[in-house]
């Protein structure tokens, strides 16, 4: 099953054509997407898409490039919606996220960040919920956290560290998120990570409607869609045929997001 671990279906970017990419995703094979919220201003955003879509499903969190803007208030809200949306009979929430830190920005709010990424692994703890992680120039303080606050797995999205740092995530129960970047030819790290680490810890993504594969350019709109192909340069690097790496990024996505198993609400509509 092709599964889409990190898009951000609800940017301002899909505006327009937001039912069209979805449809677009789905006759391309992506059976379900993930999306992360930001910030507590699109949590509703990200609930109603999820619930409206039923290839869609919700991470909620607040991420660290928005936390400048939060207030420790938008945490109570943020534990009072997964308590709601774990009350549901089939829970479209399948993880806390998008949390973490970045330090390739800015260092100068470093305490502001370690303060909601701590607090977010705490709420993770609490209703035993896997984590998706926003890890730049920031990966040994993100395993420093974690050992001290030790949460049930999730996903090191866009992962881009060292092997030793990818061996020391894959210990502690998580999966390592690939996608555009590893379709450009110069970047030897990423492709050499991406052929080299364990196939049963790596699951697929876009990060739509940023990280753009080589084929459409930096400067233009990724979209869930170009999930396949990306498959497709995994398969190339792997030296596998594409239904293996699909099955398999499959598998992980499904083991490390338990709850993306789950079936469809009747809410659930649209493509």
């Amino acid at each position: 099953m092709l599964i889409d671990t990190h898009c951000h279906l609800d940017a301002a970017e899909f505006n327009t054509d937001r039912d069209a990419v979805t449809a677009d995703a789905s006759q391309a094979g992506v059976h379900k997407i993930v999306v992360p919220s930001v910030t507590r201003d699109n949590f509703q955003t990200v609930i109603d898409l999820a619930h409206l879509r039923s290839s869609c499903f919700m991470a909620l969190g607040i991420h660290p490039m928005y936390v400048d803007q939060a207030h420790p208030s938008d945490l109570v809200l943020l534990k009072q919606l997964i308590t709601e949306q774990l009350a549901h009979k089939n829970p479209k929430i399948v993880a806390v996220g998008e949390i973490g830190l970045d330090f390739f920005v800015t260092q100068q709010n470093r305490e502001t960040q370690e303060y909601f990424f701590v607090e977010q692994l705490k709420i993770a703890q609490t209703y035993e919920l896997p984590v998706i992680l926003h890890v730049r120039r920031a990966v040994d303080d993100v395993l420093k956290q974690l050992r001290r606050h030790v949460v049930v797995g999730g996903v090191a999205h866009a992962f881009n560290g060292s092997p030793q740092q990818a061996e020391a995530f894959i210990k502690l129960g998580f999966k390592l998120g690939f996608g555009g970047a590893m379709t450009y030819t110069r970047a030897l790290k990423i492709r050499e990570l991406a052929k080299n680490l364990p196939l049963e810890s790596i699951v697929l993504e876009t990060d739509s409607p940023d990280i753009p594969p080589e084929w459409i350019g930096t400067k233009g709109r990724n979209s869930p869609k170009e999930l396949m192909k990306i498959a497709e340069v995994f398969a190339d690097l792997r030296g596998v045929e594409v239904s293996q790496i699909i099955e398999i990024t499959g598998k992980n996505a499904l083991q490390i997001l338990p709850k993306l198993a789950g079936l469809c609400t009747p809410l659930n509509v649209l493509h």
